[in-house]
């Protein structure tokens, strides 16, 4: 059986989560724009997490950490939370150093652990 190629965008279930994509540079009079477009991702993200695309977002500096922790901030007070796609290493060593915290897509804890990697029972717990 085969099937035809149709335009338009890819089908999109309901566990698939909302994309904010960031592209740079940014200016602080963006900053109050991109928090309303998360909070309308929000109201349709299942499990309430919004995907960051910061690929585009070029060298990173004070107003891409003050952006993200704003964008968290949002997130957080619409029961949500965010996500960070494709980010430089320099920008998660700057927020790192500003002691700033953030999920990163395909991070070890977002994937199933490898095959062949048991996780370590306490004696006097049940094994699972």
């Amino acid at each position: 059986m085969s099937y035809a190629n149709t335009a338009g965008l890819p089908p999109v279930d309901a566990t698939t989560p909302p994309v904010l994509t960031l592209a740079g540079p940014l200016a602080r009079s963006q900053v109050g724009g991109l928090c309303d477009d998360l909070r309308a991702l929000l109201k349709r993200a299942a499990g309430g997490v919004v995907v960051c695309e910061v690929a585009g977002l070029g060298a990173p500096g004070l107003t891409t950490v003050d952006l993200l922790a704003r964008l968290q901030l949002t997130a957080r007070r619409g029961g949500g939370r965010i996500r960070l796609r494709a980010p430089d290493p320099a920008l998660l060593a700057l927020l790192d150093l500003v002691g700033l915290r953030f999920e990163v897509e395909g991070d070890p804890e977002q994937r199933e652990p490898p095959l062949g990697v048991e996780e370590e029972v306490e004696s006097g717990e049940a094994a699972v």
